[in-house]
């Protein structure tokens, strides 16, 4: 089974994305105190870079000229989180949330680490505390972490009402579309999993791990065509990935 340990957020207020890669939420200030937002923002670019000496020190400098703005500490919770302290990480998301305790950003980030801590009903409560703030521009990605957690944990069937729910918000949910097709291939809903990837394929870039699942799905279905597409387009666009090393094995030459 393919599990992909991913969860969803927006790095900059405004984005509105399902994308993998954008595994932080971040609301960098946009008006107030000058020199809080100028470090805030160089603190969040710095964090994107991995340069996470120099996001300390303006997140620090934020800090000293607002101690008040909640969006600090959620940068600083995420920090903390990335550099494997989750005690000061849960501090800074707790600080935040006592400061803007609506603000979805926050919330869907602290969610993350609840969950990653084995605190299921905890994280379940905080994202859709963050889904239903109705000023929140993108409440199908709290939803995806819901089910992104409880699917990793064996939640299968709660896990795929909320990746529903996330569709139904966003029908380009990539997340949802390749975890909905997972699902349904691990219940030998062949048909199903192929409409999932199918529509995935239709927005995004496969993976070496959709395109995978996709010749799993193939096989089972017995579309050769299919399959020579897949194993062709693994070869090509991922050779060195573990999923191309699995296709001799799987009888596929």
């Amino acid at each position: 089974m393919l599990k992909r340990i991913i969860f969803l957020g927006v790095l900059l207020i405004g984005g509105c994305s399902s994308n993998p890669n954008r595994d932080a939420d971040i609301k960098p200030r946009e008006k107030g105190n000058e020199a809080a937002m100028a470090n805030l923002n160089l603190a969040i670019e710095y964090m994107r870079r991995g340069e996470y000496e120099l996001a300390l020190n303006k997140m620090e400098r934020a800090r000293q000229a607002d101690p008040e703005y909640y969006a600090t500490y959620n940068a600083f919770g995420l920090l903390y989180q990335r550099l494997g302290d989750p005690r000061e990480a849960e501090r800074n998301f707790k600080k935040a949330l006592s400061l803007s305790d609506t603000d979805s950003a926050t919330l869907n980030n602290y969610g993350r680490l609840l969950c990653q801590q084995g605190r299921l009903q905890r994280a379940e409560e905080t994202f859709l505390k963050a889904a239903q703030n109705p000023l929140y521009a993108t409440p199908d990605v709290p939803l995806s972490n819901i089910a992104r957690c409880l699917y990793l944990n064996g939640q299968t069937p709660a896990a795929e009402k909320y990746f529903l729910q996330a569709l139904d918000i966003n029908p380009q949910g990539t997340i949802a579309l390749l975890d909905l097709s997972q699902i349904n291939f691990d219940r030998q809903n062949y048909l199903a999993a192929r409409t999932y990837i199918q529509r995935y394929a239709r927005i995004a870039r496969h993976t070496a791990d959709s395109l995978l699942l996709g010749i799993q799905i193939a096989q089972q279905l017995g579309d050769e065509n299919a399959v020579s597409s897949y194993a062709l387009q693994l070869r090509n666009n991922f050779p060195d990935s573990q999923a191309a090393q699995t296709l001799e094995s799987m009888g596929i030459r």
